[in-house]
């Protein structure tokens, strides 16, 4: 599990190599994720947008910008909390993610937390995070 802290948020990042949904033999591997985010503060806060960097073994870097997740823009209550599960394909073994959440308070105030990096290994794949 990889874990980051930003204003009270904690977002935790646990992956996992599906096998079944890569194809190995054609350089084709998938990933699951699942993202818990807490809100450990005491404002409420609602999650607007993400920015994604998704690096592949051989360092070509992909990003990925939205609204939300999953469809969803949630809101986090004091001591509330918000999991999802997400994938990513690459065509290497092996790659790293990292990313930042904007998070908007009930001040209307914007802010940036931070998705911890995480690494996306096959299960013959040592992990490295550089």
């Amino acid at each position: 599990m990889y874990r980051a802290v930003t204003r009270h948020i904690q977002v935790s990042v646990k992956p996992a190599f599906m096998e079944d949904q890569s194809s190995t033999s054609i350089g084709r591997y998938f990933w699951s994720y699942t993202v818990e985010i807490v809100n450990k503060g005491d404002e409420i806060v609602t999650l607007r947008n993400r920015h994604w960097k998704i690096t592949d073994g051989n360092g070509k870097l992909h990003e990925v910008r939205g609204e939300g997740v999953v469809g969803e823009q949630p809101c986090l209550t004091p001591g509330g909390s918000f999991t999802y599960t997400s994938g990513c394909p690459l065509d290497t073994p092996q790659g790293i993610m990292v990313g930042t959440y904007e998070m908007e308070n009930a001040d209307g105030e914007r802010f940036l937390i931070d998705i911890p990096a995480f690494s996306l290994d096959t299960p013959s794949q040592t992990r490295v995070l550089h």
